[in-house]
């Protein structure tokens, strides 16, 4: 399949495109050169009058002519922000937009733009979708579509809530689009993973510094990433730059097997790779949540699955022993809620009373559950800080938005995920095996973790998902490993 992207050119237009490239030289990028300069213009005159507005059009400019030139710049950029950029709340900094949904767009209007015009030069596409394919877009669907038809046709009003919870599988659908548009060749895969890992990494650090308490850190958090501005959410845990613990946890995991994978595959950075695999377990530690401790063990079987290799526990138990020394205080402070009156921890009552109280009643009365009750998986409750009650089971949260077909789409999806990941890492040694090898662990941890919370929409580690289930697409086409040939004007030489 093409790594350039879902769209295919035919092998004529291929053709015909490339005679017409040579005819051209670079006279086809000419006409984008007067707008860039009136544009430029633009920007020198208001700069006097309105100087940061025009400084920031001045970088959406550079940015837009910069993935014109270089497609995989916007792989680069949304792999490398999104996780130190999407805790921060919607509207705070941009209207109507986090600031990483503000650069998925920005630069997915680049690529688009950039698309539709390679059409004049004869390269028509064909769209392949595969099982993985097919499967993202029925969750999409199932959890938008179905449920708001379904919410027309009984009469009920159709709030703002409503309409934002069905966008979130859609904004994962675009963000796979753009990385399959984006990447094509090995280099540029393994440049992505290492960008994941480095991005992990500062939010790793951030999260261990949160969870101890380190005033200047919890002050930084609390003032920018505070979950709808309630900076006492969780202050003592390690929620760091995405806002929410459990999501930093899963992140962790997912950067764990990619480590693990370039571990197997690259003998020289043994040293680097082993001390950020320390530091992402100690990390994931910090959340304070048991689900986390649950998915980092549940990661680790994956990882030893996949690989193989029994070896790794040698490694991972005598960092999981340091991580929970490290993390000792955060850990007491969570193993204290077994003390209550019930004997169970309140963030475990309080989850089973929102949902027997807010959410099950309503789902399993008039059956709900076969075609949903809406899409929006939160309930307004003055009595809470947040001002919310949200849906804290994963599966319920299926049921809620899209009924049956929406639980069952997510099984596929799970299926054909675990798939692709598993056949990537079997059979490709290089980085699009190490992207397979995180695929398959994070789809399988991702579908045990739903049984707490909805992980799959998880802010910064869905997104993390849904990169790797583009990254994970081989780089061969067929059973022979026939390298697929390149679209014109895409070349790995152009970074």
């Amino acid at each position: 399949m093409d790594r350039g992207g879902i769209f295919q050119p035919t092998m004529a237009s291929t053709w015909s495109a490339a005679l017409i490239s040579r005819a051209r030289g670079r006279a086809g990028f000419q006409w984008f050169y007067l707008p860039c300069l009136i544009g430029a213009l633009g920007v020198g005159a208001v700069s006097t009058v309105y100087p940061l507005q025009a400084l920031l059009v001045l970088f959406v400019m550079l940015v837009v002519v910069a993935v014109w030139r270089w497609p995989v710049l916007a792989a680069y950029l949304v792999i490398g922000l999104t996780p130190l950029t999407t805790g921060i709340n919607r509207g705070s900094a941009l209207p109507l937009l986090r600031p990483n949904e503000a650069i998925d767009l920005l630069v997915g209007v680049a690529l688009i733009s950039r698309c539709l015009y390679r059409l004049r030069s004869g390269e028509l596409p064909r769209l392949r979708l595969g099982a993985v394919e097919v499967s993202v877009l029925l969750l999409a669907v199932c959890s938008s579509v179905l449920p708001l038809a379904w919410m027309g046709v009984r009469q009920r009003a159709i709030t703002s809530d409503d309409l934002l919870y069905a966008l979130v599988l859609w904004k994962f659908v675009g963000l796979y689009v753009l990385i399959r548009l984006s990447v094509s060749t090995d280099l540029e895969v393994r440049r992505c993973l290492w960008i994941s890992i480095a991005a992990a990494t500062v939010v790793a650090v951030l999260a261990i510094l949160q969870s101890l308490g380190v005033s200047g850190v919890v002050r930084l958090l609390a003032d920018y990433y505070a979950p709808d501005g309630y900076a006492n959410a969780y202050s003592a845990r390690g929620s760091s730059t995405l806002g929410l613990p459990a999501a930093t946890a899963d992140l962790m995991i997912f950067n764990l097997a990619i480590i693990t994978g370039f571990w197997l595959r690259d003998h020289r950075r043994r040293i680097l790779l082993a001390s950020i695999a320390a530091l992402l377990t100690v990390a994931a530690l910090s959340a304070g949540e048991f689900s986390s401790a649950i998915g980092l063990v549940c990661g680790l079987i994956c990882i030893m699955v996949i690989t193989n290799s029994a070896r790794l526990l040698k490694f991972a138990i005598p960092v999981a022993i340091l991580g929970g020394l490290v993390m000792e205080p955060v850990i007491a402070a969570r193993l204290s809620g077994f003390q209550s009156i019930t004997g169970l921890p309140v963030s475990w009552t309080t989850r089973l009373q929102n949902l027997e109280g807010y959410f099950w009643p309503q789902l399993f009365s008039n059956w709900n559950f076969i075609l949903g009750v809406r899409p929006a998986a939160r309930i307004a409750v003055s009595t809470q800080g947040t001002g919310y009650v949200w849906i804290e089971s994963g599966y319920t949260w299926l049921l809620w938005g899209g009924g049956l077909p929406l639980l069952g789409s997510f099984l596929v999806f799970v299926i054909a995920g675990a798939r692709r990941g598993w056949q990537a890492a079997r059979r490709n040694l290089d980085a699009v095996g190490v992207a397979g090898t995180a695929l398959f662990v994070a789809v399988v941890v991702v579908a045990v973790m739903m049984i707490f919370d909805p992980h799959l929409t998880f802010r910064g580690s869905g997104d993390a998902l849904f990169i790797l289930l583009a990254l994970s697409v081989p780089l061969y086409e067929g059973s022979r490993g026939t390298p697929v040939r390149p679209i014109p004007g895409h070349s790995s030489e152009e970074v």
